[in-house]
């Protein structure tokens, strides 16, 4: 994920100025947002999240609206004017709200343990680790709201989430040695708490469901169905059905080629026996 900037009063304003356009341009055209989104193949509440400015309208979608709206260009443009910093905290903030609130997630990490899971020490370890360096006061604000995110799992009713670790990322030694034998600690009682399954892939495996990378599926409260990936230099929200049902499919082929429960807590405790 882009590293996290606060949202600023710009941005948040040259949002608003797209999302008013697009209903300007929408309500111009003679349509309703249910058509819009209908015709754009997006969800409805996604069409009036881009309306009221809560929600980064991308390029390619402004493209898309501006070919349904017939605005020769107008959406694009705008987005494309926005100030790029701007568009940063935009990616973040929107993917840790959807996470907040989601009732249910589905997580695949073969690079770092997932943000849910990982320990104080650990996730400093991360921070430390990215290029070009971090300022202390960055690392330690980072630290704090990696940690905070981790609440949803303590709730009195916390969401059914998944996670699906590649056995390399518990091999690596982030932090030096105590940080892994905390951390594998910290696994291992996460892996106890309601709602929560956590299974390893194992090394050696003949065929693998997710060679192009990490991903996240989370469900909402109203049951919209979303993937999140990230790359080196960005991230992106999955809303389009099929590109969800493919990450879907892939989630579900991970969970039959990993170590079930049982077995992932047994090579927890052979690591820490190990250690």
């Amino acid at each position: 994920m882009r590293r996290p900037r606060k949202r600023s009063r710009k941005n948040t304003s040259a949002m608003k100025l797209v999302g008013a356009l697009v209903a300007n341009f929408r309500e111009a055209a003679g349509m309703t947002q249910r058509e819009l989104a209908q015709r754009a193949l997006l969800h409805l509440d996604m069409v009036a999240s881009i309306e009221q400015g809560r929600r980064l309208l991308k390029p390619d979608l402004a493209r898309a609206l501006d070919g349904i709206l017939d605005t020769k260009g107008a959406l694009e443009t705008a987005v494309a004017n926005m100030p790029e910093i701007d568009l940063i905290p935009a990616w973040a903030e929107e993917y840790m709200d959807l996470e907040r609130e989601a009732i249910a997630l589905s997580w695949f990490e073969n690079q770092v343990l997932p943000g849910l899971l990982q320990t104080e020490n650990y996730a400093q370890a991360v921070f430390l680790s990215k290029v070009p360096a971090m300022s202390e006061d960055e690392i330690v604000a980072q630290v704090a709201a990696r940690l905070e995110r981790q609440e949803i799992l303590h709730r009195k009713e916390p969401p059914t989430i998944s996670f699906v670790i590649a056995q390399t990322v518990l091999m690596d030694r982030l932090g030096g040695g105590q940080v892994r034998r905390e951390v594998l600690r910290h696994l291992r009682r996460c892996g106890e708490l309601p709602g929560i399954s956590l299974q390893i892939m194992p090394f050696g495996l003949n065929r693998h469901a997710a060679l192009d990378g990490p991903f996240t599926l989370l469900e909402t409260p109203d049951h919209q169905h979303l993937g999140y990936t990230e790359t080196q230099r960005g991230s992106q929200i999955i809303s389009d059905p099929d590109e969800v049902s493919i990450l879907a499919q892939r989630y579900a082929m991970l969970r039959t080629q990993a170590l079930n429960t049982e077995d992932s807590r047994g090579l927890l405790d052979r690591l820490l026996g190990e250690q």
